[in-house]
């Protein structure tokens, strides 16, 4: 990986991930090449306001929750700690 390159995992709802393969189908690249094109251009023009952050952390469906409850694990000792990744 090239120094400075940060690899990201990202998992797609299926109907996003039918949408982007037939899409990288349609330009001939692979559909990682066109999501990590995709993901950058969103990034270039998000809005670097953190009340527009907060927004779109609000919009995720369930975060609240999810938040809380990696909040438990880690306070339950349930975490692992980044330097045993």
């Amino acid at each position: 990986m090239a120094r400075g390159t940060i690899r990201l995992n990202v998992t797609l709802d299926p109907e996003y991930a039918e949408r982007l393969g037939r899409l990288a189908a349609r330009v001939h690249v692979q559909e990682g090449t066109l999501a990590r094109s995709l993901l950058s251009m969103a990034i270039d023009e998000a809005d670097p306001d953190a009340r527009a952050v907060t927004d779109v952390l609000d919009a995720i469906p369930g975060v609240w929750d999810r938040a809380q409850l990696g909040l438990h694990q880690a306070t339950a000792g349930d975490a692992v700690s980044v330097d045993d990744l």
